[in-house]
């Protein structure tokens, strides 16, 4: 046998023994998911009532959820629940906002958020600040469409400001968390957020994903960057 023979071997077996790793790394990462699912859809019950609660209070009537086109593994569109944090019709309410302010328009275009957005409830501030409008994920997560970590679900409309790297977002999951949200969530521009994924990307394991679990917890607990 030549050196060249060893060499391929030796490459065939580390190919071999990385693709296993992978493996088992996704098969890990979708049991702790449907785990996860399960067990937030049940804390997600009590808290449909709080909420509907809340809202008769402040004399909103309409639905406590929220339902959005989101961008999926593949490209696929998927639609991604959460509790509603804002008016109803705040879709055509910031159409109007952005026409209508130059300052905020320039802040939407940079950074696809709204830092002190006028559409939110009183509700919704505070269930964006404990992070708990994002609760009814967990039924996108049981479904497979998200997981606990993964890169940003993006909107259908933020796909032109992605760019190239497009393409490596949607081979991967998207995540209820992820590296955007423990590195300054709300507070990041856009741009920042899609290097992030790039980032998590690249490095992609099991135990990377538990790191990120475990510092979202402390990221949600001070609640930095959230709006």
């Amino acid at each position: 046998m030549n050196i060249n023979d060893t060499q391929t071997i030796f490459i065939n077996k580390t190919v071999n023994v990385s693709m296993k790793a992978r493996s088992i790394s996704k098969i890990m990462k979708r049991i702790v998911d449907i785990l996860a699912g399960i067990v937030g859809i049940i804390v997600l019950i009590p808290l449909i009532l709080f909420i509907k609660i809340a809202n008769i209070f402040t004399k909103d009537t309409a639905s406590i959820f929220f339902a959005q086109n989101r961008i999926g593994k593949g490209g696929k569109i998927f639609k991604m629940y959460k509790f509603r944090t804002m008016i109803v019709g705040a879709e055509e309410e910031l159409e109007k906002i952005l026409a209508e302010n130059e300052d905020i328009r320039n802040e939407y275009e940079l950074n696809k958020k709204i830092k002190d957005d006028p559409r939110v409830t009183k509700i919704g501030k505070f269930l964006r600040k404990t992070s708990l409008d994002e609760f009814p994920q967990f039924i996108n997560i049981l479904k497979g469409e998200m997981s606990l970590v993964g890169p940003r679900p993006y909107l259908k409309r933020e796909r032109k400001d992605i760019g190239q790297d497009y393409y490596k977002i949607i081979e991967m999951t998207p995540g209820l968390t992820g590296l955007w949200q423990i590195s300054g969530r709300s507070n990041m521009s856009f741009e920042e957020r899609i290097k992030l994924d790039v980032e998590y990307y690249n490095k992609n394991s099991f135990l990377g994903d538990m790191k990120i679990l475990l510092k979202t917890v402390a990221t949600v607990l001070d609640r930095k960057g959230a709006i």
